[in-house]
Order: C-alpha cells, then structure tokens, then sequence
C-alpha cells in the first residue's frame, strides 16, 4: 500500500503550492481558466482547497486507511467524457453567474490532456450518462392514459430514456460571498468555523480562491435533447427539487416530496413527447439542509404539541428545534440550470416561491407555475401543505384564514 511518508500543515501561512496552475473564473476558455485540483497526489499541484466527491472524502480516507484504496491513484479516464454535448453556454463565461459548481468540470480530460500527461492529477467534477428510468408511477399513468409509449422517450417495456448529469460543487468563494452580500473573509472566517476548523486554508491562504466543500453533488435528469434545454423556441417543462430521503424513496405519507416530485417527472416526459424537453434537477438538502435527525426530532414534535400538528405551528417547530426555519436559501440553485444554457422555463413545477424568486433574479424568466394536484396530497401532508399556502407559494386553489393560520402569515419555505 503506497502512503505518502509525511503529513504537510495546511495552516501555515507560508504553504505555498509552487506549480500550482493559476485560476482566472470567468475566462473565456477553459485553457484560459485553468484547471480545478483539489487532489493529495502532489500537493504542490493544489489550487483549491478542499477535495473532489468532499462528501464521501471521510469513507475515502477509511478505505486507505484500512489498506484497501491506494492513496496515490489517479484516475484513468479513458471513455469516460460525455455522452452528450453541452456548451459552452455564455453562463460559463459570466464570474458572477456559475459559482458553485465548475463549467469546465465534465471535459477535464480534453482541455487539459497536456498537463494531465504531465503528471497533473485533474478530475472531473460533472459527469453526464445515459440511463433508463423505471418508475411506477410512470405504469399507472400509461395506464390511464396520461402518457404513450412512443420508442422514444418511453420504450415498449416501459422504461423512460434519460440523460443524467451529476455535479459536483465547486465555489468559488469571492462569487458566493457577493451573491449572499457578505465580505469575503467574513465568509471564508465562518466557514472555517463551523466546519470545526476542517480547512485551515480558508483562513491562511485567501490567494485559494475555489473551495471544494465536504456536501453531496446535484443530479439532473434531461427528457429528450439535452441541446433543446437552452432553446427557448421549445417548450420546457422543468422541477428543481429538494432532497426527501423518507418521501422520495421511502414513500412516508407526512408531506408531498415524492407525488411532487413524480408529478414533475411525469409533466417532463409529457413535454419531450410533444417535441420539447424535461428537467428534474435534485438537490441533496435533507430535511431543508437541516440533516434528517432534526427532521425526525420535528416530526416528533409536531406531533406530539399540544392540540397536536397543525398549521399554525408548522414553522415554528421547526425553528424550535433548529433554530432556522430553512437552512437551504436557493441563492445557488441556478447555477445548474445556467450550465444547460436555460434561459426560459415555460412550465415550473414547483409551488415555492423561494425557488421561484432565485431563478427568475439570476436571469431566467418563467412562464406557467404548477402547482401539485390536489389530490397527489397525502392526507397526512394537508397541514404542510397549508402551512406553505398562507405562507406565501403560489397556488390557484383557495388558501385558507382564519386563526389556525395566523401563526403562518408572512413566512416563507421550499418545499
């Protein structure tokens, strides 16, 4: 097992890395930007700080710990590049436009094959693929005759045709701390601390301006041409969606993630059918970015309240327990949707005026919101539901008063 013979202090302020490449974000070229390198191999080749997949780094260090990962691979990344051609799109142009995740991030190995030959570990932090997607729900609405089988989204066994995109996230700090309106080293001083001091560099190296952060990647699944997302000539039907571990994938009944987030899935389909494209982008913020223990502990909370859960007291709860209402603020959720090049999502499927209010402020305007039918709420998700409705989202049905709502009134959250 190869393991590096000495441990090298990233907090000392005199770290140099002497052959690291220079980042110009924003540049014209990918060439002219530079590499993002983020990897232990050869420290001086570092130019970020942080590490690639920085969510799963600590499983990575246990696997070379216990002997069963070598710690000075490098990736071969032969057929690797992408099965779809994407951009450039002016957005990945623009500094203040993409500043979570890198542009650049999915063709590594043909911008920068020289200096990879060079002994430069740079990896790739998008990746795009093909895939089938076999849902049940997707069943029942050809069934009913929602949806067709047509050989082309939607194969005679049923299975539905994606391309799917994963993203890691890649900031660039001096545009995260412009877009949430702080100073930068305000920024990059609470950013240290509250990951218990995890990246000294933070701190003593503000020449890194790029951080790789230790939180899960976004995937977005693309109904039909990828190319079409960015034509406004043709109808785009899209849902940007927040991570719900226990709807989405275990079907809990206590509030609308997954009928909400199928519904998205089936309006996407419909609109590749009928000659113009789909988008599902997922995001992973468990329990609005909260973590799903304080989910739980809410849950029990709502539940378990005198007069038991009810509306009025649905934020507050949560604001009990967490001390926030919502830690998600959807100030960076466009970047993905500025990497496909979008510039007008026709149909929105989405209630949230959160999300709604962070894509149209970074640029791109929306035609129709669509709200989830009535009667994909599970029973045990109409407080939610409500709650949500008094507090602002956007909806076409009646929104209901009286003082079992007055607790609600002026407050806002993502669903």
């Amino acid at each position: 097992m190869e393991r590096t013979s000495h441990v090298i202090l990233t907090s000392h302020v005199d770290q140099i890395y002497k052959e690291a490449p220079e980042l110009q974000w924003g540049a014209e070229e990918a060439k002219q930007r530079g590499p993002v390198i983020a990897t232990f191999t050869n420290p001086e080749h570092r130019n970020a700080i942080g590490s690639h997949s920085g969510g799963y780094a600590v499983y990575r260090a246990l696997s070379i710990a216990s002997g069963n990962y070598p710690q000075a691979h490098r990736p071969d990344l032969t057929n690797t590049m992408p099965t779809d051609e994407l951009g450039p799109h002016p957005s990945w142009r623009d500094p203040n436009r993409m500043i979570s995740i890198d542009p650049w991030g999915a063709h590594v190995f043909d911008h920068f094959h020289d200096m990879i030959k060079a002994g430069f570990n740079i990896q790739p932090t998008i990746a795009v693929t093909k895939a089938h997607l076999r849902i049940a729900e997707i069943d029942d609405a050809i069934d009913a005759g929602r949806l067709k089988v047509d050989n082309k989204i939607i194969l005679p066994n049923r299975d539905v045709v994606v391309t799917k995109a994963a993203l890691e996230p890649v900031w660039y700090l001096p545009g995260l701390a412009k877009r949430f309106g702080v100073e930068e080293g305000e920024l990059r001083k609470i950013l240290f601390q509250e990951t218990g001091g995890m990246f000294p560099e933070l701190v003593t190296r503000p020449d890194l301006k790029v951080l790789l952060p230790p939180i899960g990647s976004t995937t977005a699944y693309v109904f039909g041409d990828m190319a079409d997302l960015a034509d406004t000539n043709k109808n785009l039907t899209c849902r940007v969606h927040d991570e719900c571990n226990g709807s989405d994938v275990f079907g809990s009944d206590i509030c609308t993630c997954r009928p909400y987030l199928i519904h998205g899935i089936e309006e996407a389909v419909r609109s590749a059918q009928s000659g113009g494209s789909g988008l599902i982008v997922y995001y992973r913020k468990e329990g609005r970015a909260l973590g799903e223990v304080t989910k739980f502990l809410v849950y029990n909370a709502r539940k378990r309240q005198v007069g038991g859960d009810s509306a009025a007291t649905y934020f507050h709860r949560t604001e009990c327990v967490a001390g926030v209402q919502d830690a998600r603020f959807q100030e960076l959720m466009p970047d993905v949707l500025h990497w496909f090049g979008v510039k007008h999502i026709h149909r929105l499927v989405s209630m949230s005026d959160m999300k709604y209010n962070a894509i149209v402020n970074s640029g791109i305007s929306v035609g129709e919101r669509i709200s989830i039918p009535d009667d994909l709420i599970p029973e045990d998700a109409r407080v939610e539901i409500e709650a949500k409705k008094a507090a602002g989202y956007f909806t076409t049905a009646d929104v209901l008063q009286g003082n079992a709502l007055d607790g609600v009134k002026g407050r806002q959250l993502s669903e």
